[in-house]
């Protein structure tokens, strides 16, 4: 037998099999589904961190056949496996999940992992490997920098998206014999993490400036670039924690396993330290603007927690969620600059994202009746397409009835100097609600609606055109 066959291939897990920290992930699922448990985190880590690992296993489950698995590596394991090779998968994960892989992969000979007592990396997953094997010698595929006292004891080293200087101490102190890289995370995927093309969603900030008229005053139009930077940081530190909460459905969803986190092409860790930081920089900038901004900006972030820890699993309450967030974004606009909304303002406001809510919903239940997609809980039936259909563009329509009253209402006067104008924007709305419902149906609605009409050329159409004619009602 050659020496190669003779050599076991000891194999870490996180991070290196998969793409992902799996600790990170089921904290993360303890946060989404026990929440509650968390008051037990303190007594938990007086134990240490091998109690934290698995008293967190004990209470979450993770989809293993869905993880972000290194399929470079797992095709380099199954050729190994197919020529009589011994793999054993050694992890400072907990037992569970080590054992869940293991079982899903069916690639491995032994598993060695951490239990209630005993984290298991570095010196401690050596001596676990070493009672395991013997006089065996083997060979260790890692990627951290707590892996070098056992790749100083194996064979051969296998380095699997090591950082630079990882690999330059790899390579002058051990028998480097493979280099699986891993996809950098540069700035593209950061964007793309952070949702930035969702910030146009912030853009109805601005909408108290054009209802007042005001959008050329520099020290107000100042005002709302600010709220509108922090109300984009604060969103994408929840975007990010979203993604972290909703791993699972996003990896099972035929379009956001792609995304960032469940994909892997980014590190969970960074995400988790990324949070606080556009935090930071949302509160930073608030503290520029009156505080009464700051509260709305709060506020919103409350709702949003509210939303990804629970809300958006329980129907029509969802909806009624996201159409006061986006609403909550036209307030923050009249906050930060000092403008006052008027009724007519939010009662509109209301009506019509209540409608485009419930499109963004309706659009994700037809990926469901098409069997795309599981649903994630979402607390909908595919059966519910007809009834939010009504219910929407009901909602859409009622918010055209609300801007015939206002045009015929006495305060319509003190903006516009011919105000019969103003009628011809009720047509332009109605079609672009019915634009928005139709390409719905069609599935052809595969973003947020304030998203999509940033984008639709026929809802740019329907933007200039209201635009217009509002300048020349004004003139």
């Amino acid at each position: 037998m050659s020496q190669a066959r003779e050599a076991a291939l000891v194999v870490d897990l996180d991070g290196t099999l998969v793409h992902t920290d799996l600790l990170i992930e089921s904290a993360f699922v303890l946060v989404r589904e026990r929440p509650h448990k968390l008051i037990c985190l303190p007594g938990w880590l007086r134990r240490g961190k091998a109690a934290v690992k698995d008293e967190i296993a004990a209470r979450a489950a993770l989809d293993v056949a869905h993880l972000p698995y290194n399929r470079e590596l797992l095709d380099f394991l199954t050729a190994e496996k197919q020529r009589g090779r011994r793999i054993v998968l050694a992890t400072a994960a907990n037992q569970r999940y080590a054992h869940q892989v293991a079982a899903h992969l069916e690639l491995f000979d032994d598993v060695l992992a951490s239990d209630a007592h005993t984290n298991l990396s570095g010196e401690h997953k050596l001596a676990a490997i070493r009672e395991l094997l013997g006089d065996v010698p083997f060979d260790y595929a890692a990627d951290h920098d707590d892996d070098r006292a056992i790749w100083a004891a194996a064979r051969e080293t296998i380095l699997v998206g090591a950082k630079p200087s990882t690999d330059r101490w790899a390579t002058s102190e051990t028998h480097v014999s493979r280099r699986i890289e891993r996809e950098p995370s540069g700035v593209r995927t950061w964007i793309k993490a952070m949702r930035l093309y969702q910030w146009s969603k912030n853009m109805l900030i601005f909408v108290p400036l054009l209802a007042s008229h005001e959008l050329l005053d520099g020290k107000t139009l100042l005002a709302a670039v600010l709220a509108f930077i922090a109300y984009g940081a604060l969103a994408s530190s929840v975007y990010l924690l979203n993604d972290l909460v909703d791993l699972s459905d996003d990896r099972r969803h035929p379009n956001k396993r792609h995304r960032p986190f469940a994909s892997g092409t980014l590190p969970v860790a960074h995400g988790v330290m990324a949070i606080p930081v556009l935090l930071l920089i949302a509160a930073l900038i608030a503290a520029f603007l009156p505080p009464v901004f700051g509260a709305v900006l709060a506020l919103y972030y409350l709702m949003t927690l509210a939303y990804s820890m629970g809300l958006k699993r329980m129907a029509l309450v969802d909806v009624l969620t996201l159409a006061a967030l986006y609403t909550l974004r036209v307030i923050a606009g009249g906050a930060a600059t000092g403008i006052p909304l008027s009724f007519w303002l939010l009662a509109l406001s209301m009506s019509l994202f209540l409608s485009l809510a419930m499109a963004k919903r309706c659009a994700e239940l037809i990926l469901v009746e098409a069997g795309q997609t599981s649903g994630g809980g979402r607390g909908y039936a595919a059966s519910d397409i007809d009834a939010l259909r009504s219910l929407g563009t009901a909602a859409g329509y009622a918010s055209v009835v609300v801007l015939a009253l206002y045009i015929n209402s006495p305060d319509i006067t003190s903006h516009y100097r011919h105000p019969i104008l103003i009628w011809l924007l009720c047509p332009v709305v109605l079609y672009w609600i019915s634009r928005i419902w139709l390409k719905t149906l069609r599935r052809e609605m595969t973003d947020d609606p304030i998203v999509f009409a940033a984008r639709d050329t026929g809802s740019r159409i329907c933007i200039v055109l209201g635009a217009a004619i509002a300048i020349a009602a004004a003139l």
